[in-house]
């Protein structure tokens, strides 16, 4: 591998260390339940502010810091989503290399692990996130495909958006309690990124989504942490079977 991708590798997964860093005050601001407000103080009621600040960064409170006040549960897991950005946009920069829609891939990662650890917290996708990433995802594409070296097709990109969207709103419409509308919006996303690279890897990585959900869910039965109607979180595993179908297609190119 030539010098300049090595470098390329640290990079990326030094930006998505940092980009990870800054995604635990949104999830706890994120993580409420359907139709709740979007939380805008700490637990122990300081507000969290405004602004870019007040959004992003690690979930500690100033205010609380400042006194004698337990932060309770505020605060947890601040080192997985930084590990888990470096792990992702190493990952994937080593299996696309330097292509132009790399740059697309490493822009969405901090939204897929958001949307990710959201769904895990409280089974919610939130509409602030999904159409907006669909959408970027798309466009960003659509500018990636202009420059010379891409390795995928926007079109197809498009057409795999709406298929995958479209399957798995048939799903919803059969098991509602299997998959939610907010997976629906999700799969736009996913179909998109899979799709750039062909209806192959379209394919595997929606599989691979399902596979990585049901070994999950095995796992947790055979704990006894669940049963079979238990409800679960599936936008993780779309996340995590998108991840690796892109980087799949990005070796194959």
């Amino acid at each position: 591998m030539p010098l300049l991708e090595w470098i390329a590798i640290v990079a990326a997964a030094a930006y998505g260390a940092a980009a990870g860093s800054l995604l635990p005050r949104a999830t706890y601001r994120l993580s409420v339940e359907p139709g709740e407000p979007w939380r805008r103080s700490c637990p122990q009621g300081h507000p969290l502010g405004g602004g870019v600040r007040g959004v992003l960064g690690p979930a500690t409170c100033d205010a609380c810091a400042g006194s004698q006040e337990p932060q309770e549960a505020y605060g947890r897991g601040r080192r997985a989503p930084a590990v888990w950005g470096a792990l992702s946009c190493a990952g994937l920069t080593a299996a696309v290399g330097l292509r132009p829609e790399l740059a697309v891939w490493l822009l969405v990662v901090p939204v897929a692990l958001l949307l990710a650890t959201v769904d895990l917290a409280v089974m919610r996708l939130p509409d602030m996130l999904t159409l907006p990433l669909a959408v970027g995802t798309a466009a960003l594409l659509g500018l990636a495909a202009l420059l010379p070296d891409a390795g995928g097709s926007w079109r197809r990109a498009l057409g795999g958006g709406l298929v995958l969207a479209g399957a798995f709103f048939v799903l919803f419409v059969i098991s509602p309690r299997a998959v939610a509308f907010g997976d629906v919006k999700l799969a736009l996303s996913v179909g998109v990124a899979l799709g750039w690279y062909g209806w192959g890897v379209l394919f595997t990585g929606a599989f691979l989504g399902f596979l990585s959900a049901a070994g999950y869910g095995f796992a947790l039965m055979a704990t006894g942490r669940a049963r079979r109607n238990s409800a679960m979180a599936f936008g993780p595993f779309m996340v995590l079977g998108a991840m690796a179908g892109v980087a799949l297609g990005g070796l194959a190119v």
